[in-house]
C-alpha cells in the first residue's frame, strides 16, 4: 500500500532558508519514493512506512544547523491502494472544480 506523508525540514535560523530546504528534497533522491515539494513543505509517496521513515530522516540529517525543526504527518492507509493526486481527485470531483485559485 502507498503511505503518503507531508514533510517540512528546515533550520532554526535568521534569513532565507531554501539553501538548507534544498539540502533536505536533494536527499530524498536517495530512496525508493516520489515526492513534490510546495511552498509549505514536501509530500512524499512510498510503499511502506519503513522506505518512508528512512528518507524522512536522511532529508532531517541533511539539514545543516544548531537546531533543525521537522514536522511530519503521515497516512498510512493499509486498506486502499490511494495516491496523493487520488485524494486530490476526491475533493475536486465534490467542489467539481480544480481545488485551487489563481486570485493574488
Amino acid at each position: 500500500m502507498t503511505v503518503i506523508a507531508m514533510l517540512s525540514v528546515a533550520p532554526v535560523v535568521e534569513g532565507s532558508m531554501s539553501g538548507e530546504v534544498a539540502k533536505a528534497v536533494a536527499a530524498l533522491d536517495d530512496f525508493e519514493v516520489s515526492y513534490e515539494t510546495n511552498p509549505m513543505g514536501t509530500v512524499i509517496e512510498a510503499d511502506d512506512i519503513d522506505e518512508l521513515l528512512a528518507a524522512v530522516g536522511a532529508a532531517h540529517k541533511a539539514v545543516d544547523g544548531d537546531r533543525v525543526s521537522t514536522f511530519l504527518k503521515i497516512d498510512d492507509k493499509r486498506t486502499k491502494e490511494q495516491t496523493a493526486a487520488d485524494k486530490v481527485d476526491a475533493v475536486e470531483a465534490h467542489l467539481g472544480r480544480e481545488a485551487r485559485s489563481d486570485r493574488e
